[in-house]
């Protein structure tokens, strides 16, 4: 299977992509690929890959003979194209509009790599999937985020080491500090003992960012339940909103210049 690898390799094909023209998990590519004989294949995924790759079978003398020219390319990419095309039927729920060709097709593998965890049903592989929706809403505010993914992506050999999309000084910085922290972890230099009391500060912080948050939801409550009665009304709806809002913005500036209430106009 060295020579396939070597082939798949060369074509840009990637596990997703080949996963996708067979009809299979991922997961089962990757068993595939562990087989010393393409024989062991199940047949119609032999066929099917044979038939991608447009090896006559009668006349099929190894991967490693099969000459990779561009046209061969050309020729190999259209096909995995009009494979790509059938799966945007997936996602025509979905408002796509904006966005090209190449991005459709990133999303596509995106959600397909998702559904492959979900379909696993284990408790663990489905929190990965809401732990991947709360990475995506935090990344806006917390831009390390950003720099933990490129560094991931480097590791893994997906993008040059030097590629810096974000602050390249932060990010630099970031980069060095992970793998520092990494490597003592894998490496096995730090101990649940020695990190107890780190674990202890990091658990009492976010304790703390919890009240804050709960401090200001309950704050704006308070104000929007005032803006509400300053204006006579009992709730929010489409003809009062922008008005309410207007209110709302009204009192927490007198709040913030430390107008009493009571010499409110």
């Amino acid at each position: 299977m060295d020579a396939l690898n070597k082939l798949l390799q060369d074509l840009g094909i990637s596990k997703v992509k080949l996963a996708k023209y067979l009809g299979v998990s991922r997961q089962m590519v990757y068993n595939y690929l562990t087989f010393e004989d393409i024989n062991n294949w199940p047949k119609e995924k032999k066929a099917l890959l044979f038939q991608l790759l447009e090896i006559d079978s009668s006349s099929f003398k190894g991967f490693d003979k099969i000459k990779v020219t561009t046209e061969y390319m050309l020729r190999i990419e259209k096909k995995l194209n009009n494979t790509s095309q059938k799966e945007e039927n997936m996602t025509n729920n979905f408002d796509l509009s904006g966005i090209t060709r190449d991005d459709k097709c990133l999303l596509s593998d995106i959600v397909y790599l998702l559904k492959e965890k979900l379909i696993d049903g284990s408790k663990a592989e489905k929190g990965t999937v809401q732990y991947i929706y709360y990475l995506l809403s935090s990344m806006e505010n917390v831009p390390e985020i950003k720099y933990m993914l490129a560094y991931i992506a480097k590791t893994n050999g997906f993008i040059d080491p030097d590629e810096f999309l974000y602050n390249e000084d932060k990010q630099f910085i970031f980069e060095g500090i992970l793998y520092s922290g990494l490597t003592l972890y894998n490496n096995g230099g730090a101990s649940k003992s020695k990190v107890a009391e780190s674990r202890k500060r990091f658990i009492r912080e976010i304790e703390l960012k919890k009240q804050e948050k709960i401090g200001r939801t309950q704050a704006l409550n308070t104000i929007r339940i005032q803006a509400l009665h300053e204006l006579g009304y009992t709730d929010i709806n489409k003809e009062n909103a922008t008005e309410v809002f207007e209110k709302i913005a009204e009192i927490e500036s007198r709040k913030m210049c430390g107008i009493p209430e009571d010499k409110k106009k």
